[in-house]
Parts: C-alpha cells; sequence; structure tokens
C-alpha cells in the first residue's frame, strides 16, 4: 500500500540534503516510481525542487518559503511535490537544466520545475523570492499562476512539453564533425585567452568560477607555443592562479577553495567547498608548478591535500561531497573575522597578520574580515612566512571551537576518481607517498561500497547504494584506476580501468550517433537521454572517456581504444562552430591524443636508480601528456610501443623518451633525462 499522502516522506533518505527538508511542512517526496505513480493518480502537476546540500541559496528559499506553512499548504494542496539531490542524480539535473535552458532562463540551484505528472517539463525558474524582488516574481503567485495555466490551458502546456522533449531529444543526437585538429585548438585557445581579465585573472566579471578545464587548455597552448607568441597564455594562466590562491576564495586557515567568488577580485566566495573544485585545482596547481616552481602553488597544493584528508574522509575511506557554506543560519560565519578577535587571539602579532590578510576594524565583507592576500601576490621570506603560519595555527585552533558547517558526506563516484587521480598524480611530482597511499585507501573504499560485479553505483551513503550510474562514475573511475595503475605499476588498477570502459561501452555508447550517453540505457524514469561533450561544474564525461581511451590504446596497443577515441571527438566536434566555450576537457583530450610524451623507464621499481629517474620526469617540466611505464627486467610493453624491446643499459636502469613512432636513445642519468624534458 502505499504510504499516506499527508506526511513529509524524506525521513526515510539518505541524502543529507533531502534530510535537511525532512521537516519541512511540504509533503515531499523523493523521485521514484511510487512517487511518478501518485502524481498520475493524483492528476496534479509535479513540482521537482533540485539543489544540494552546501548551496547556499537553496538554504535562503528553504527558510523563506518550504518552512513556511503557509506556502507549504499552497504546494501541497496544488502539486506533488519532489525534492532532488543533485549530486545524488545528476542524470535528472541535467534534464530539467537542459529544459529550462532551452525555455531562455539562466540555470543553477535551487532549480524549480514544473512537469507534467509523467514527468515532462513544461514550466520552471531558479531561486523565486516568497514576494515580488530582485526582478522576480514571487512564490506563492508563481505556484498560482503555474497551476491555473495548467488546468485551463491545457493545448499551452502539451505545446511546450512537445517542444522541450522534442528539443532534449534533438541535443542528444550530438553535432557531429570532422575531429579536431592542432590547429583548431590553438584558435579556440587564443579566443579564450581574449575573455581572461588581465588585472584580477579569471574569465570575465563577477561572479568568478575556477574554470580549471579551460586554464588547463591555456596552459597546454603556453607549452606548444614558440617564442614570442602573440598571447601571453603563461600571464593568463599563472595569473589567474596567484589571485585565487592568495584571494578570500582560498581558505587561508584551513585549506581549500570555495566554489566561487561573488565579485571579480575573487575576494567573496559562496563559502562551500565541493570535492570536484579541489581536485581541479589540486591537478591544475600542480602541472602549472612543474615549469613555474611557484612555492606559492606548491603551499597550497599541500594545504589543501592537508584539509582533505583532515576533513573530508567519509565512509570506507573514500572521500565525502561537500562543505556546507552557511553555519548558525549564516552564510560564511565560520570563516569571517573580527578585527577585534584577531587582536584578542594574537597580541603582539596582530597588526603584523592584519597587514598581511586585509584585516581592518571596518572589515572587506559586511562589516568582518575575509582572509585574503591579494594585496602582495608573492609570499615572503622563509622567516615572514613561519611566523605567518604561527599566527595561522593559533587562529585555526581558536575557529574549531566555532559550530562548523555542514558537511555532506555522500560518497560520490565521480567526484571520488577527479580527486584520487589529482592526489595520485600530486604525490608523484611533490614526492609525497603519504598522499599516493591516501589516493590507494580512497580508491579501494570507493570501489567497496559502489562496485557491485563492474557496475558502478553513483553514490553511497549510510548503507544505501543509488544504483543509477552516469557515465561520469565511469570515466572518472577508470581515469582514477589509469593514473594509480602508472604511478604504482599495480596491475588490479589497470584491470578494473579497463572493465570499467568495457561497460561504459557496452551500456552508454551511442551506436547511431557516436560518443557516450549520460545515461545508461537500462537506467529508469527518465524522459530523455542526454549526450554532450559540455564542461559543466566538472570535466565532461566524454571528454574524460576520450582521455581515457587514448590512454589505454597508448598502454595495450589495442587500436580499437584509439578508434573509439577519434569518434567521441569525431561526435561532438562539429560544435566547435557554435560554442567552444565549453568543450575545453574534449579538446585537452584531443590534444593529448595527438601529442602523446610517452616514457618508458627500464628497471626495478623499488630500485634507487630507478628512483631518481621517476624523480627526474617529475620534476622536471610540465607534462600534460604524459605516459609512462616501470618496466622490470621481465615485463614487455605492446609491440606497437616505440620502445618495444628496449632494455636496461648493462645493470642501470634506462629511460626512453618517444615522441609518435620515435624514442630517444637511452638515458641513464636523472640530469640528462629532466634536460630532454625541457627541451621537449
Amino acid at each position: 500500500m502505499a504510504p499516506p499522502t499527508s506526511s513529509n516522506l524524506l525521513k526515510h533518505e539518505t541524502s543529507p540534503y533531502l534530510l535537511q527538508h525532512a521537516d519541512n511542512p511540504v509533503q515531499w517526496r523523493a523521485w521514484n516510481d511510487a512517487t511518478l505513480a501518485e502524481a498520475k493518480a493524483s492528476g496534479k502537476p509535479i513540482l521537482l525542487s533540485v539543489g544540494y546540500a552546501a548551496c547556499h541559496w537553496c538554504h535562503v528559499m528553504a527558510h523563506e518559503s518550504f518552512e513556511d506553512e503557509a506556502t507549504a499548504a499552497l504546494m501541497n494542496e496544488l502539486y506533488v511535490n519532489i525534492k532532488v539531490d543533485r549530486e545524488e542524480r545528476p542524470d535528472l539535473d541535467a534534464i530539467y537544466q537542459a529544459a529550462l535552458a532551452m525555455m531562455g532562463e539562466q540555470g543553477g540551484w535551487p532549480l524549480t520545475m514544473f512537469l507534467t505528472p509523467e514527468g515532462a517539463p513544461f514550466w520552471g525558474g531558479t531561486y523565486f523570492p516568497p514576494s515580488p524582488r530582485f526582478g522576480r516574481p514571487g512564490f506563492a503567485d508563481v505556484l498560482r499562476g503555474v497551476a491555473a495555466a495548467y488546468r485551463s490551458k491545457p493545448d499551452q502546456v502539451r505545446q511546450n512539453v512537445e517542444a522541450l522533449t522534442g528539443a532534449l531529444n534533438r541535443r542528444a543526437a550530438g553535432d557531429a564533425g570532422g575531429g579536431v585538429s592542432i590547429a583548431t585548438i590553438d584558435a579556440v585557445a587564443a579566443r579564450l585567452a581574449q575573455e581572461v581579465d588581465l588585472i584580477h585573472g579569471g574569465i570575465g566579471g563577477a561572479p568568478k568560477f575556477p574554470q580549471c578545464s579551460i586554464f588547463a587548455l591555456l596552459w597546454r597552448a603556453h607549452l606548444r607555443a614558440k617564442a614570442g607568441a602573440a598571447v601571453d597564455f603563461r600571464h593568463a594562466v599563472t595569473l589567474t592562479l596567484d589571485r585565487m590562491c592568495q584571494g578570500g576564495i582560498y581558505d587561508h586557515l584551513g585549506g581549500g577553495f570555495a566554489r566561487y567568488s561573488t565579485d571579480a577580485r575573487w575576494l567573496a566566495p559562496h563559502f562551500e567547498k565541493m570535492l570536484y573544485d579541489n581536485a581541479q585545482m589540486i591537478d591544475l596547481l600542480t602541472l602549472v608548478w612543474q615549469e613555474t616552481r611557484s612555492p606559492l602553488y606548491a603551499a597550497r597544493v599541500a594545504e589543501t591535500a592537508g584539509w582533505l584528508m583532515r576533513e573530508m574522509t567519509a565512509e570506507g575511506g573514500a572521500f565525502a561531497a561537500t562543505l556546507d557554506a552557511d553555519s548558525e543560519g549564516e552564510e560564511g560565519k565560520f570563516y569571517v573575522w573580527a578585527a577585534d578577535e584577531i587582536a584578542a587571539l594574537l597580541g603582539a602579532d596582530a597588526a603584523f597578520f592584519a597587514d598581511a590578510y586585509d584585516v581592518t576594524p571596518e572589515g572587506n565583507w559586511e562589516g568582518r574580515t575575509i582572509l585574503n592576500r591579494s594585496k602582495r601576490m608573492l609570499l615572503g621570506d622563509a622567516a615572514h612566512e613561519a611566523r605567518l603560519a604561527q599566527c595561522r595555527d593559533i587562529l585555526f585552533t581558536a575557529r574549531a571551537e566555532r559550530i562548523a558547517p555542514g558537511r555532506d558526506d555522500k560518497v560520490l563516484a565521480d567526484w571520488n576518481g577527479m580527486m584520487i587521480a589529482a592526489l595520485t598524480r600530486a604525490s608523484f611530482v611533490f614526492e609525497r607517498p603519504d598522499w599516493l597511499a591516501r589516493a590507494q585507501a580512497a580508491f579501494a573504499g570507493a570501489v567497496a561500497l559502489l562496485d557491485r560485479d563492474g557496475r558502478l553505483g553513483h553514490s553511497y551513503r549510510a548503507g544505501r547504494r543509488q544504483d543509477v550510474a552516469m557515465l561520469d562514475d565511469y570515466a572518472q573511475m577508470a581515469r582514477a584506476a589509469l593514473t594509480l595503475f602508472e604511478f604504482t605499476g599495480d596491475d588490479a588498477y589497470f584491470v578494473r580501468a579497463q572493465a570499467w570502459t568495457a561497460t561504459a561501452d557496452r551500456h552508454y555508447w551511442d551506436d547511431a550517433g557516436g560518443g557516450y550517453f549520460f545515461t545508461a540505457d537500462d537506467a529508469p524514469g527518465l524522459i530523455a537521454r542526454t549526450k554532450h561533450a559540455h564542461d559543466n561544474a566538472t570535466p565532461s564525461g566524454n571528454g574524460a572517456m576520450a582521455e581515457v581511451l587514448t590512454r589505454l590504446h597508448l598502454l595495450t596497443g589495442e587500436t580499437r581504444h584509439r578508434d573509439r577515441a577519434e569518434a567521441v571527438i569525431g561526435a561532438f566536434s562539429g560544435e566547435l562552430a557554435k560554442n567552444f566555450f565549453p568543450l575545453s576537457t574534449l579538446l585537452n583530450a584531443a590534444e593529448f591524443m595527438a601529442r602523446p610524451l610517452q616514457i618508458a623507464i627500464r628497471g626495478p621499481r623499488g630500485a634507487a636508480a630507478t628512483a631518481a629517474l621517476l624523480s627526474a620526469v617529475a620534476t622536471s617540466a610540465s607534462l600534460p601528456n604524459l605516459v609512462f611505464s616501470v618496466l622490470t627486467s621481465d615485463a614487455t610493453l605492446p609491440a606497437s610501443h616505440p620502445a618495444y624491446g628496449k632494455g636496461m643499459i648493462g645493470v642501470k636502469p634506462a629511460a626512453y623518451v618517444c615522441e609518435g613512432p620515435v624514442c630517444s636513445p637511452p638515458i641513464t642519468d636523472p640530469a640528462a633525462l629532466m634536460e630532454d624534458l625541457r627541451r621537449r
């Protein structure tokens, strides 16, 4: 028997976001077959509200409307109300965000969509205030108006539904083209560089997001550029990273980057911290550090890794998803300071600290201070930084006594994959075996919680596994497995990567148009299967899969993987003529496929001489297209590998650096290997 429709059913869920709304007077349901059957039986339209636990404006709308008895009564009378955690069900969020965009509206969270009882969208928006303001209608007026239109204008509703569902299905067809050349990528990079704010860094004005995939593309363009190139890609990237690393978007006491800045100067963030943002920042900072040797970037990577291991461990050793922006009902309260607090805690060092971190009696944000070092981009000398570190430790200890923001401890496959890969690569570059061990533990934990006979679940929390998985889950976990394989030599990771890729090929591949669908062919309850290569807050699954397939081709020599990678890029390359802005991950994968750098080191992995060659690879140069293998005397490369058949030089381990079909002579001296890689 169906549960009574007079109650809020979210108390039966495990998502922290859904549980935040379990006591609302709104009769919320989760998205499931029973809820959709209830909607069909009632004849009422569905009000779908999508958000996530760390979302500030989601909290605002909840306090203003969903906790209000009169508004809740109106919602309950007119709608079947469904609450969705976009982190738990990104497949649903993708469909309805796309539908909102097709209405000409800016997407985001909270997402507020009105659906037919069958789940088809016909109107929507994002945040609605309780009464008209910000140029937006009041929520109660929206509720009444949409319900009246649904009853009195069925033909118009049907036309909207048909137009939107038709457009969603056409969008899934993709936009095939003839592939992507390096010249095209260079042209895109030059155009994107024009959007960079050359005063504060970042793309455009406020609000500003990290846009790591774009800046990785610009960094790659810098590495390809000839001396005297017309565009200074290097400056665009380092300016942006310097400003973010020293700005208020970074937590200078606890480590980690917030989701985005509300202003153009990277000062005032929405204070939520997301696992995926920090994974991308670790990756990008590590890559750029390999050339710049910036102590600032090294510090931010280490501090962010420290935050990750201190605060983001979830069940089984995997990584948790997010930290909230709010505490005690106030945005940023945990993170901001008054000048007199700092003076009391630091005493004689208060003025010194205040000068470095922009602390003033009037504050820099709503009468309080967001700590930042934007006044000076460069770090001070060792004594200066040591003194500041002592001050930060005092403030960090004091801050720990405050009520901390909420943590969403869901384990998400794709986000864990991103962080595992980033932490593994950083462990190699910065020679931190403890980071590698932590990445391995997270991988083992994520697999134990999420993998069932080769099929991944998307999320896990409190004993419940979300069985529906997306392309991004397979792409990012396979990418993590391959990264671990390259840096540890453990074949078990390679086997996992191959198995997950095979599952993606079996259940997500579009035989008709090429590329991968976002959802599996056996995923239940969706009105459309989306397919795209756009980066959103996270890199696109198709772009990540193109990288995975290319890496598999290079490691196995199997041309079917390269053929499929080319098919992925070809399936979406036609979009470059329309909108290249969100395609950076796909373009980065295309460059990787065209210009891989393969390094084979022949020698026992544990030997000191082999370790010295590995250290030279890690610290020689920025190598975004690196694929490397460490091979004992009895291990073989695929016959197609340009270093096939090459071995040690006597008893000395040797490195072979290969571009295309040509390898360097054997290199046994670490300094010579560093010089060779820097020349390249």
